[in-house]
Protein backbone atom coordinates (compact mmCIF):
# COMPACT_ATOMS: atom_id res chain seq x y z
CA UNK A 1 0.00 0.00 0.00
CA UNK A 2 1.63 3.28 -1.15
CA UNK A 3 1.53 6.61 0.68
CA UNK A 4 -1.53 7.98 -1.15
CA UNK A 5 -3.49 4.76 -0.72
CA UNK A 6 -2.81 4.85 3.03
CA UNK A 7 -3.93 8.50 3.11
CA UNK A 8 -7.20 7.76 1.28
CA UNK A 9 -7.99 4.74 3.51
CA UNK A 10 -7.24 6.79 6.64
CA UNK A 11 -9.43 9.68 5.42
CA UNK A 12 -12.31 7.38 4.57
CA UNK A 13 -12.04 5.62 7.92
CA UNK A 14 -11.96 8.96 9.77
CA UNK A 15 -14.93 10.18 7.76
CA UNK A 16 -16.93 7.08 8.59
CA UNK A 17 -16.14 7.43 12.29
CA UNK A 18 -17.03 11.13 12.22
CA UNK A 19 -20.31 10.48 10.46
CA UNK A 20 -21.09 7.77 12.98
CA UNK A 21 -20.37 10.13 15.87
CA UNK A 22 -22.59 12.77 14.30
CA UNK A 23 -25.37 10.21 13.89
CA UNK A 24 -25.21 9.58 17.62
CA UNK A 25 -25.36 13.23 18.60
CA UNK A 26 -28.37 15.37 19.47
CA UNK A 27 -31.79 13.92 18.71
CA UNK A 28 -30.33 10.85 16.96
CA UNK A 29 -28.60 9.84 20.19
CA UNK A 30 -31.95 8.83 21.68
CA UNK A 31 -32.86 6.29 18.99
CA UNK A 32 -33.15 2.91 20.67
CA UNK A 33 -32.42 4.42 24.10
CA UNK A 34 -34.51 4.31 27.29
CA UNK A 35 -34.88 7.54 29.27
CA UNK A 36 -35.77 7.25 32.95
CA UNK A 37 -37.98 10.12 34.09
CA UNK A 38 -37.89 10.32 37.90
CA UNK A 39 -40.91 11.76 39.70
CA UNK A 40 -39.81 12.61 43.24
CA UNK A 41 -43.18 11.79 44.78
CA UNK A 42 -45.66 8.94 44.94
CA UNK A 43 -48.11 8.19 42.10
CA UNK A 44 -51.11 10.51 42.00
CA UNK A 45 -51.13 14.24 42.57
CA UNK A 46 -49.77 17.15 40.56
CA UNK A 47 -46.13 16.20 40.15
CA UNK A 48 -47.00 12.74 38.93
CA UNK A 49 -49.60 14.12 36.48
CA UNK A 50 -47.19 16.63 34.99
CA UNK A 51 -44.32 14.15 34.97
CA UNK A 52 -46.26 11.53 33.03
CA UNK A 53 -47.53 14.09 30.51
CA UNK A 54 -44.02 15.44 29.97
CA UNK A 55 -42.51 11.95 29.60
CA UNK A 56 -45.19 10.78 27.17
CA UNK A 57 -44.89 13.79 24.88
CA UNK A 58 -41.10 14.12 25.02
CA UNK A 59 -40.94 10.53 23.80
CA UNK A 60 -42.99 11.60 20.77
CA UNK A 61 -40.42 14.24 19.85
CA UNK A 62 -37.35 12.08 20.40
CA UNK A 63 -38.01 9.43 17.73
CA UNK A 64 -37.02 5.90 18.67
CA UNK A 65 -36.75 6.68 22.39
CA UNK A 66 -38.64 5.05 25.23
CA UNK A 67 -39.49 7.05 28.36
CA UNK A 68 -40.09 5.17 31.61
CA UNK A 69 -41.55 7.03 34.59
CA UNK A 70 -40.09 6.02 37.94
CA UNK A 71 -41.71 7.33 41.12
CA UNK A 72 -39.13 7.90 43.85
CA UNK A 73 -40.89 9.47 46.87
CA UNK A 74 -39.38 10.33 50.22
CA UNK A 75 -37.90 13.11 52.36
CA UNK A 76 -39.95 15.85 50.73
CA UNK A 77 -38.59 15.16 47.22
CA UNK A 78 -34.97 15.07 48.43
CA UNK A 79 -34.50 11.39 47.57
CA UNK A 80 -35.67 11.85 43.99
CA UNK A 81 -33.77 15.09 43.46
CA UNK A 82 -30.56 13.63 44.89
CA UNK A 83 -30.95 10.60 42.60
CA UNK A 84 -31.38 12.83 39.52
CA UNK A 85 -28.36 14.92 40.49
CA UNK A 86 -26.14 11.88 41.08
CA UNK A 87 -27.14 10.05 37.89
CA UNK A 88 -24.84 9.55 34.91
CA UNK A 89 -24.81 12.77 32.82
CA UNK A 90 -25.70 11.06 29.56
CA UNK A 91 -29.17 12.54 29.13
CA UNK A 92 -30.89 9.24 29.94
CA UNK A 93 -32.00 10.22 33.45
CA UNK A 94 -34.04 13.36 34.04
CA UNK A 95 -36.97 14.16 36.28
CA UNK A 96 -39.11 16.48 38.34
CA UNK A 97 -39.19 17.64 41.96
CA UNK A 98 -40.78 20.50 43.84
CA UNK A 99 -39.59 24.03 44.37
CA UNK A 100 -39.39 23.48 48.12
CA UNK A 101 -35.86 22.31 47.39
CA UNK A 102 -34.98 25.92 46.62
CA UNK A 103 -35.75 26.73 50.26
CA UNK A 104 -33.68 23.75 51.36
CA UNK A 105 -30.66 24.90 49.40
CA UNK A 106 -31.01 28.47 50.69
CA UNK A 107 -30.88 27.38 54.35
CA UNK A 108 -28.42 24.51 53.84
CA UNK A 109 -30.88 21.79 54.83
CA UNK A 110 -29.31 18.50 55.92
CA UNK A 111 -29.68 15.89 53.20
CA UNK A 112 -29.29 18.28 50.27
CA UNK A 113 -26.74 16.67 47.95
CA UNK A 114 -27.31 18.89 44.94
CA UNK A 115 -26.68 22.40 43.68
CA UNK A 116 -29.66 23.56 41.65
CA UNK A 117 -27.52 26.09 39.79
CA UNK A 118 -25.42 23.26 38.31
CA UNK A 119 -28.22 21.03 37.05
CA UNK A 120 -29.00 20.65 33.35
CA UNK A 121 -32.24 22.58 33.09
CA UNK A 122 -34.79 21.43 30.54
CA UNK A 123 -37.95 23.36 31.37
CA UNK A 124 -40.78 24.24 33.70
CA UNK A 125 -44.37 23.46 32.81
CA UNK A 126 -46.39 25.95 34.82
CA UNK A 127 -46.76 28.79 37.24
CA UNK A 128 -48.83 27.53 40.14
CA UNK A 129 -50.06 29.83 42.93
CA UNK A 130 -50.36 28.49 46.47
CA UNK A 131 -53.69 28.28 48.28
CA UNK A 132 -54.96 27.64 51.78
CA UNK A 133 -57.48 24.85 51.11
CA UNK A 134 -60.00 23.99 53.84
CA UNK A 135 -62.19 20.87 54.04
CA UNK A 136 -65.83 21.61 53.26
CA UNK A 137 -67.05 20.15 56.56
CA UNK A 138 -64.89 22.59 58.53
CA UNK A 139 -66.64 25.73 59.85
CA UNK A 140 -63.62 27.83 58.79
CA UNK A 141 -64.73 29.92 55.81
CA UNK A 142 -62.30 32.85 55.82
CA UNK A 143 -58.76 33.90 56.72
CA UNK A 144 -60.07 35.71 59.80
CA UNK A 145 -61.91 32.61 60.98
CA UNK A 146 -58.70 30.62 60.69
CA UNK A 147 -56.84 33.22 62.76
CA UNK A 148 -59.62 33.18 65.37
CA UNK A 149 -59.29 29.45 66.11
CA UNK A 150 -58.70 28.90 69.84
CA UNK A 151 -56.95 25.56 69.37
CA UNK A 152 -54.61 24.57 66.51
CA UNK A 153 -56.21 22.77 63.56
CA UNK A 154 -54.55 19.94 61.63
CA UNK A 155 -52.92 20.86 58.33
CA UNK A 156 -51.42 18.19 56.09
CA UNK A 157 -48.03 18.43 54.40
CA UNK A 158 -45.84 16.04 52.46
CA UNK A 159 -42.47 14.98 53.88
CA UNK A 160 -40.03 17.25 55.68
CA UNK A 161 -38.29 19.37 53.05
CA UNK A 162 -41.16 19.46 50.57
CA UNK A 163 -42.58 22.80 49.45
CA UNK A 164 -45.80 22.18 51.35
CA UNK A 165 -43.88 21.40 54.54
CA UNK A 166 -41.47 24.31 54.29
CA UNK A 167 -44.15 26.83 53.38
CA UNK A 168 -46.58 25.61 56.06
CA UNK A 169 -43.92 25.72 58.79
CA UNK A 170 -42.62 29.08 57.60
CA UNK A 171 -46.00 30.79 57.34
CA UNK A 172 -47.34 29.20 60.54
CA UNK A 173 -44.37 30.46 62.55
CA UNK A 174 -44.05 33.85 60.90
CA UNK A 175 -47.76 34.69 60.94
CA UNK A 176 -48.47 32.88 64.24
CA UNK A 177 -51.18 30.71 62.71
CA UNK A 178 -53.18 28.21 64.82
CA UNK A 179 -51.98 25.27 62.74
CA UNK A 180 -50.70 21.85 63.80
CA UNK A 181 -48.64 20.09 61.14
CA UNK A 182 -49.27 16.51 60.15
CA UNK A 183 -46.57 15.24 57.79
CA UNK A 184 -46.26 12.36 55.35
CA UNK A 185 -49.27 13.05 53.11
CA UNK A 186 -48.02 12.36 49.60
CA UNK A 187 -49.89 12.53 46.31
CA UNK A 188 -53.60 12.91 47.08
CA UNK A 189 -53.35 11.52 50.63
CA UNK A 190 -54.07 14.96 52.07
CA UNK A 191 -57.33 15.29 50.13
CA UNK A 192 -58.49 11.83 51.22
CA UNK A 193 -57.65 12.73 54.83
CA UNK A 194 -59.64 15.95 54.54
CA UNK A 195 -62.66 14.01 53.28
CA UNK A 196 -62.30 11.61 56.23
CA UNK A 197 -62.19 14.53 58.66
CA UNK A 198 -58.65 13.82 59.87
CA UNK A 199 -57.29 17.01 58.34
CA UNK A 200 -58.79 20.50 58.29
CA UNK A 201 -56.61 22.08 55.62
CA UNK A 202 -53.49 22.25 53.52
CA UNK A 203 -51.24 24.82 51.89
CA UNK A 204 -50.76 23.53 48.36
CA UNK A 205 -50.58 24.41 44.69
CA UNK A 206 -53.93 25.54 43.33
CA UNK A 207 -53.89 23.17 40.36
CA UNK A 208 -53.70 20.19 42.75
CA UNK A 209 -56.86 21.29 44.54
CA UNK A 210 -59.07 22.85 41.85
CA UNK A 211 -60.95 19.63 41.09
CA UNK A 212 -61.25 18.83 44.80
CA UNK A 213 -62.85 22.22 45.41
CA UNK A 214 -65.08 22.03 42.32
CA UNK A 215 -66.36 18.67 43.53
CA UNK A 216 -67.50 20.36 46.73
CA UNK A 217 -64.99 18.70 49.06
CA UNK A 218 -63.16 21.90 50.01
CA UNK A 219 -62.86 25.66 49.69
CA UNK A 220 -60.10 28.23 49.30
CA UNK A 221 -59.82 30.95 51.93
CA UNK A 222 -56.70 32.72 50.63
CA UNK A 223 -54.18 32.54 47.76
CA UNK A 224 -50.51 33.45 47.24
CA UNK A 225 -49.67 34.69 43.74
CA UNK A 226 -51.47 33.97 40.49
CA UNK A 227 -53.95 36.04 38.52
CA UNK A 228 -57.14 34.54 39.96
CA UNK A 229 -59.55 37.07 41.48
CA UNK A 230 -62.00 34.69 43.17
CA UNK A 231 -59.87 34.29 46.31
CA UNK A 232 -58.28 37.02 48.50
CA UNK A 233 -54.53 37.45 48.12
CA UNK A 234 -52.64 36.78 51.34
CA UNK A 235 -50.32 39.69 50.56
CA UNK A 236 -53.29 42.06 51.03
CA UNK A 237 -54.11 40.60 54.45
CA UNK A 238 -50.64 40.54 56.00
CA UNK A 239 -49.37 43.83 57.40
CA UNK A 240 -46.21 42.73 59.22
CA UNK A 241 -43.16 43.55 57.03
CA UNK A 242 -41.41 40.26 57.85
CA UNK A 243 -44.54 38.33 57.01
CA UNK A 244 -44.88 40.23 53.75
CA UNK A 245 -41.33 39.30 52.76
CA UNK A 246 -41.95 35.62 53.36
CA UNK A 247 -45.25 35.71 51.45
CA UNK A 248 -43.33 37.29 48.54
CA UNK A 249 -40.74 34.51 48.79
CA UNK A 250 -43.46 31.84 48.58
CA UNK A 251 -44.94 33.60 45.57
CA UNK A 252 -41.58 33.57 43.77
CA UNK A 253 -41.46 29.78 44.08
CA UNK A 254 -44.92 29.37 42.59
CA UNK A 255 -43.79 31.22 39.48
CA UNK A 256 -41.45 28.36 38.51
CA UNK A 257 -43.53 25.25 39.19
CA UNK A 258 -43.38 21.73 37.74
CA UNK A 259 -39.68 21.69 36.86
CA UNK A 260 -37.80 19.20 34.68
CA UNK A 261 -34.02 18.85 34.97
CA UNK A 262 -31.12 16.44 34.62
CA UNK A 263 -27.77 16.06 36.38
CA UNK A 264 -24.87 18.46 35.81
CA UNK A 265 -22.63 17.88 32.81
CA UNK A 266 -25.00 16.52 30.17
CA UNK A 267 -23.31 17.30 26.79
CA UNK A 268 -24.59 20.47 25.15
CA UNK A 269 -26.04 18.75 22.08
CA UNK A 270 -27.91 16.19 24.20
CA UNK A 271 -29.25 18.95 26.47
CA UNK A 272 -30.34 20.93 23.41
CA UNK A 273 -32.20 17.87 22.10
CA UNK A 274 -33.97 17.43 25.46
CA UNK A 275 -34.91 21.10 25.64
CA UNK A 276 -36.13 21.01 22.04
CA UNK A 277 -38.30 17.94 22.69
CA UNK A 278 -39.65 19.51 25.88
CA UNK A 279 -40.56 22.69 24.01
CA UNK A 280 -42.32 20.73 21.28
CA UNK A 281 -44.16 18.75 23.95
CA UNK A 282 -45.36 21.87 25.77
CA UNK A 283 -46.54 23.42 22.50
CA UNK A 284 -48.33 20.25 21.37
CA UNK A 285 -52.10 20.93 21.17
CA UNK A 286 -52.83 17.39 22.35
CA UNK A 287 -50.78 17.90 25.54
CA UNK A 288 -52.43 21.27 26.15
CA UNK A 289 -55.90 19.75 25.77
CA UNK A 290 -55.01 16.86 28.06
CA UNK A 291 -53.63 19.28 30.65
CA UNK A 292 -56.78 21.39 30.42
CA UNK A 293 -58.97 18.35 31.07
CA UNK A 294 -56.81 17.53 34.08
CA UNK A 295 -57.09 21.19 35.13
CA UNK A 296 -53.31 21.55 35.08
CA UNK A 297 -52.10 24.95 33.83
CA UNK A 298 -49.42 25.09 31.14
CA UNK A 299 -47.20 28.18 31.27
CA UNK A 300 -43.81 26.89 30.10
CA UNK A 301 -40.28 28.20 30.22
CA UNK A 302 -37.22 26.49 28.74
CA UNK A 303 -33.55 25.74 29.32
CA UNK A 304 -31.41 28.70 30.31
CA UNK A 305 -34.46 30.81 31.12
CA UNK A 306 -35.43 28.33 33.83
CA UNK A 307 -31.87 28.40 35.19
CA UNK A 308 -32.05 32.20 35.40
CA UNK A 309 -35.36 31.99 37.30
CA UNK A 310 -33.94 29.38 39.71
CA UNK A 311 -30.84 31.50 40.34
CA UNK A 312 -33.05 34.52 41.00
CA UNK A 313 -35.14 32.53 43.49
CA UNK A 314 -31.99 31.36 45.27
CA UNK A 315 -30.52 34.88 45.36
CA UNK A 316 -32.33 36.16 48.44
CA UNK A 317 -31.28 39.07 50.65
CA UNK A 318 -29.49 38.09 53.88
CA UNK A 319 -32.43 39.51 55.82
CA UNK A 320 -34.87 37.23 53.96
CA UNK A 321 -32.62 34.20 54.51
CA UNK A 322 -32.50 35.02 58.22
CA UNK A 323 -36.30 35.27 58.29
CA UNK A 324 -36.56 31.94 56.47
CA UNK A 325 -34.21 30.25 58.94
CA UNK A 326 -36.07 31.76 61.90
CA UNK A 327 -39.42 30.68 60.48
CA UNK A 328 -38.12 27.13 60.02
CA UNK A 329 -36.61 27.10 63.49
CA UNK A 330 -33.07 26.63 62.15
Amino acid sequence: MNHWTKYIVTALTFGALTNGAEAQSGVDFFKGKTVTYIVATAPGGGYDSYGRLVAEFMQRYLPGSTFVVRNMPGAGHLIGANAIYASKPDGLTIGTFNTGLIYNQIVGQEGVKFDLTKMSWIGKAASDPRVFAIASQSPIKSWKELLDQKTPVNFATAGVGSASYVETVMLTNALKLPIKLQTGYNGTDDQLAMRRGEIVGSIASRSSYDQFVKNGFGRYIVQIGGKDTDVPQLSSLVTDPKGQELVALVQSQGDIARLTAGPPGIPADITAALVGAYKQAMEDKDLQQRAEKLERPVEPLYGEDVLKAVKAALNQKPETITLLKEALGK
